[in-house]
């Protein structure tokens, strides 16, 4: 770990290509605050604590490793105890923000966490790390602002010990963080990103949102139907559109189309909190609308290594009329097993095995 503020030096160009990967993600900082107070909406208040422990864990698991001679900040390997709710979808979707938000800052972060002196003058077990990292980025995304608790929310002890940590360097974190700007010459945090990463991010926000609909639980006319009624438009392309329309994919009859502004308020309706849409890539459509059609109706399927969980359950989707059995590998903790299970039953795949490595052996 570096001792003193003189041995910083954020470099732009060397991280360029690692940070360029996450260009997808939302625009963050001063740029998206000024958006939403444009547009009267309210400013940021914080998350719950279980929120930030979970983005703490991914963030963990997903951080740029270093060489050893440029770590800023050491990281420790265990993590963080999550509560009971931080299954709940929201707040999983809230965590991963947080946490690839966080990432894509990384640098900027710790740089500001030495220059304040945060690090080395207190001392913080390792494994806060990442904690400190994601409540960072989130509080200065609300201006230093105070965090807003409502009365029925559970605490966490590790939470509210980085809290109480940055608010105490509150006066300090901003100044590095204005020093940060100043040095780059950058009217945001945003702007301080390589100009690469800010052009691919323009770029991924103008790309269309894919959804494919769950044949279990809903018929497509259902789905045009309910949409509809919510005031969509069935068109033939979303291209260049800001008003509320969809339009079919002509490669895949059961996936829709969307513009990339409507996201927020499709996550908020019913077709998508009870699985009957479901946001994902056409690449993964693709791949399971070709597997599709060389099967026959009782060859049976084996999965691994599939990068999605969602793409098994569309498999299953596609041959739930089939006699076809899916059997699907690499589940790493038994833990996660039911959670899953959990997840397909609400989605109605009725035709899935999970197997565990050692049964993957025997069964090949």
């Amino acid at each position: 770990m570096l001792n003193s503020a003189s041995e910083l030096e954020f470099s732009n160009e060397n991280n360029t290509e690692d940070i360029s990967q996450f260009a997808s993600l939302a625009l963050s900082g001063d740029e998206a605050s000024s958006e939403k107070s444009s547009t009267g909406a309210p400013e940021k208040t914080g998350y719950p604590d279980s929120v930030y422990v979970m983005a703490a864990n991914v963030f963990q698991g997903i951080r740029i490793e270093k060489s050893p001679e440029k770590v800023l900040i050491k990281y420790g390997n265990e993590p963080l105890r999550s509560l009971s709710e931080s299954k709940d979808e929201s707040f999983q979707r809230l965590s991963y923000e947080l946490a690839f938000s966080a990432l894509k800052y990384q640098d900027i972060l710790e740089t500001i966490l030495i220059d304040s002196y945060i690090f080395p003058s207190t001392t913080i077990p390792d494994h806060l790390s990442s904690l400190i990292i994601v409540m960072l980025y989130d509080f200065q995304d609300r201006k230093f602002q105070a965090r807003f608790l409502s009365d029925n929310e559970e605490s966490i002890a590790e939470v509210q010990e980085v809290e109480n940590l940055l608010i105490s360097f509150k006066t300090k974190l901003a100044a590095a963080l204005a020093r940060c700007r100043i040095k780059h010459d950058a009217l945001s945090i945003y702007h301080i990103l390589p100009e690469t990463v800010r052009n691919q991010e323009l770029r991924a926000s103008t790309l269309p949102l894919y959804a494919w609909i769950n044949t279990c639980k809903i018929s497509p006319e259902e789905v045009y139907h309910s949409l509809k009624k919510k005031g969509y438009h069935k068109v033939q392309s979303v291209l260049h559109i800001n008003d509320k329309v969809f339009a079919v994919d002509q490669h895949c009859y059961d996936v829709l189309i969307f513009p990339s502004h409507l996201k927020s308020d499709l996550l908020n309706t019913d077709l998508f909190k009870d699985y009957k849409l479901i946001f994902q890539d056409k690449s993964r459509s693709l791949a399971v609308h070709s597997v599709k059609a060389l099967l026959n109706m009782d060859d049976d399927i084996l999965m691994v290594n599939t990068g999605s969980w969602y793409t098994v359950a569309h498999m299953s989707i596609l041959t739930n009329n089939n006699t076809s059995k899916i059997f699907v590998c690499g589940v790493q903790s038994q833990a996660k097993d039911p959670d899953l299970k959990n997840i397909f039953t609400k989605m109605g795949c009725k035709n899935l095995e999970m197997l565990k490595m050692c049964e993957l052996v025997i069964f090949l």
